[in-house]
């Protein structure tokens, strides 16, 4: 049966919600590390999950963590919760966000926000190398500009896609696409083969491919365009914006079923359905108290 799966900065858990809203558990817990990014390899039994590890201040109220330390890390897990293994240790990056796959030729792939790094491995966590470096150094890594956040890579046509969402509520979001195999030879920090496809976007967050060259993005930032489930096309050339979906209680991840039927996880608690064709557009369910990366399995 499908179902989502969940993360949960809250409760410090792994849910799974079925797509219809009435099966709602907790797969695994004790999630210390502020768990954000989520993957599913259906054909090995596994999920992956990126943290971003030890906040270097904790919040306050209405504040969000930041982490300046490389206390990150990359965890795996059998479908069923158990088996639990850390892959990549603290000490190999700095803060773990969205997380994407080729399970075909066994590669992870995610981002390293105040690392300011796009990263990839293999499934065990070896050969972990950069493909995108955004800033280097302590000035750099402050500012919020330079922070990637989600991530999808289109394997048909060889795209890496990331989002690098800028200061909060300050409409200086961008979303970047570069070929996702790095040039023999070229530094991940100075390549000349990224596109920036939009900016001054309010804050988009994670991403998510649909259909045949659609983009679908999050944005948490400053209503209207804010809070918002977007899409636009890529393929051949970036369209325009069309927002699908608003009110979000700070929009994070995203699932799309097909090019109609989208899922949505926010901050506030809830994942809400997204049917175009059905024109629907209500909470599914709220499993949990602040809710991060989605992805779907068949348990």
């Amino acid at each position: 049966m499908k179902h989502l799966l969940a993360l949960d900065l809250k409760a410090r858990a792994m849910h799974a919600i079925s797509l219809d809203g009435g099966d709602v558990r907790t797969l695994i817990t004790g999630l210390d590390a502020y768990p954000d990014g989520v993957a599913v390899d259906q054909a090995r039994g596994h999920v992956y999950w990126t943290s971003m590890g030890t906040p270097d201040i904790r919040p306050t109220p209405g504040t969000e963590p930041v982490f300046f330390h490389r206390t990150g890390m990359l965890e795996r897990a059998d479908l069923d919760g158990g088996n639990r293994t850390v892959i990549v240790p603290p000490g190999a990056f700095t803060t773990g966000k969205q997380l994407t796959a080729d399970f075909a030729t066994g590669h992870l792939y995610w981002c390293d926000r105040e690392g300011m790094q796009v990263l990839t491995c293999d499934l065990a966590g070896g050969e972990l190398h950069p493909l995108v470096v955004t800033g280097e150094g302590s000035e750099d890594a402050v500012q919020s500009r330079n922070w990637p956040v989600g991530i999808c890579v289109d394997l048909d046509r060889r795209h890496l896609y990331w989002t690098q969402k800028g200061a909060p509520k300050a409409g200086e979001g961008r979303i970047f696409r570069a070929p996702l195999d790095l040039p023999t030879g070229t530094s991940p920090a100075a390549r000349t083969d990224i596109e920036v496809l939009w900016h001054d976007l309010p804050e988009p967050i994670d991403l998510e491919l649909s259909g045949d060259g659609n983009l679908l993005w999050t944005d948490r930032g400053a209503e209207p365009a804010g809070n918002t489930l977007n899409r636009a096309s890529v393929d051949p050339v970036p369209g325009p914006v069309t927002i699908l979906s608003s009110g979000y209680r700070e929009a994070i991840g995203v699932v799309a079923v097909d090019e109609s039927r989208f899922y949505v996880s926010d901050l506030g608690g809830s994942i809400r359905l997204v049917d175009l064709d059905d024109g629907l557009d209500t909470v599914l369910a709220r499993p949990g108290g602040a809710l991060t990366g989605l992805a779907l399995a068949d348990l």
